[in-house]
């Protein structure tokens, strides 16, 4: 790469960072319908093999997403919110137990200053909020209501994501090969490679380790809905979400059932059993699913996701959160290659003569 090449893929970088900045709220659902494209491209390649057209094929993944997300909204939302709403309505009795119980124990016992520790009607606080008209939805809907321009814009928003996402499926392997093409000729193979590599990296996490959260949330739900627990399901959804990061979800997910067991159950069987099936999740997890979902292909390391997606959200906000992941990979990728280059370097030392 010659030095006035070099000079204008920064300028092009500095300006695309600023049209991203200047340009939030406009390109977020732009960004959105990507990573879904992205997401679904696999799928659409598929049935392309089968003989099926680009076209035809890009119709087929949508009406398998779009029958997916009417299921989980007609299905599984009513439940969840059931769900939140009856935990809530028990908060102050746990409340009680931690404030008369709990912390009086951890002082006797262990000598710790309970004062600061103390929760000062964070239940009753919740119960207020639910047990308001409507709760959150209400406000939601008043809002829009004295804000017209804003619901337009939101709805439309909304509406721009399924068809860019459709257009953006349909031309991916177009879109790709004249970006491509754009490219100074000379840096076109090494460009492509790293490409390729981002491409694993972001693969690995984002289908792999999505599918690896899926699969731990319904084992986790089907498991505590055997054990009889109240609240499987959001605990399930709550322990999947977690697994972006290795065993925080089997932190948070056990953490949370075995609270909820103790108040709903009398005996400590249920206890062992709430063990048992985050155990059992866990060895699936390490012996099959990360295996054969993610493999052998590198992914991000636990604390560059949560660096990643912390800083795009303190820098460009939703947008950020959306772009995280993909120059996180784009980065790893890079240092990878600093870090051999620096290593044959004379900077680094004498290479040995065997």
């Amino acid at each position: 790469m010659t030095q006035s090449q070099t000079w204008l893929l920064i300028v092009i970088g500095i300006i695309l960072a600023g049209l991203l900045y200047t340009l939030q709220s406009v390109l977020t659902p732009f960004l959105v319908g990507m990573g879904i494209a992205y997401l679904a491209d696999p799928f659409a390649d598929r049935l392309e093999t089968r003989g099926w057209s680009r076209a035809m094929a890009t119709v087929i993944v949508f009406v398998a997403l779009t029958l997916v997300l009417v299921a989980m909204v007609l299905g599984i939302v009513p439940l969840l919110v059931k769900q939140i709403q009856t935990l809530v309505q028990i908060l102050p009795h746990i409340e009680i137990w931690y404030n008369a119980t709990l912390l009086p124990w951890l002082q006797s016992n262990l000598g710790f200053d309970v004062n600061s520790m103390k929760l000062d009607s964070v239940a009753e606080g919740l119960s207020a909020q639910w047990k308001q008209t409507g709760g959150v939805i209400s406000k939601v809907v008043k809002y829009a209501t004295q804000s017209g321009m804003s619901l337009i814009s939101t709805l439309g928003s909304m509406a721009m994501v399924p068809v860019v996402a459709f257009y953006f499926l349909r031309d991916f392997d177009i879109l790709t090969t004249r970006v491509k093409a754009l490219l100074p000729v000379n840096v076109q193979p090494r460009v492509s490679a790293w490409a390729l590599e981002s491409n694993d990296v972001l693969a690995a996490f984002m289908r792999g380790q999505l599918l690896v959260m899926l699969s731990l949330g319904v084992i986790y739900a089907l498991g505590l809905s055997f054990v009889g627990l109240n609240y499987a399901l959001l605990i399930g959804i709550l322990a999947g979400l977690a697994s972006i990061v290795p065993y925080l979800g089997f932190v948070v997910g056990i953490a949370a059932a075995l609270i909820i067991a103790f108040f709903q159950f009398d005996s400590y069987l249920p206890l062992a059993l709430v063990f048992v099936v985050f155990s059992v999740g866990q060895m699936v997890e390490s012996f099959i699913l990360t295996p054969l979902l993610v493999g052998d292909r590198i992914g991000l390391h636990p604390v560059a996701v949560i660096f990643a997606i912390l800083s795009g959200g303190q820098l460009f906000g939703f947008m950020g959160i959306l772009l995280a992941l993909p120059i996180a990979a784009v980065i790893m990728v890079l240092l990878r290659h600093l870090h051999t280059g620096y290593i044959n370097s004379p900077l680094y030392g004498p290479q040995d003569s065997e």
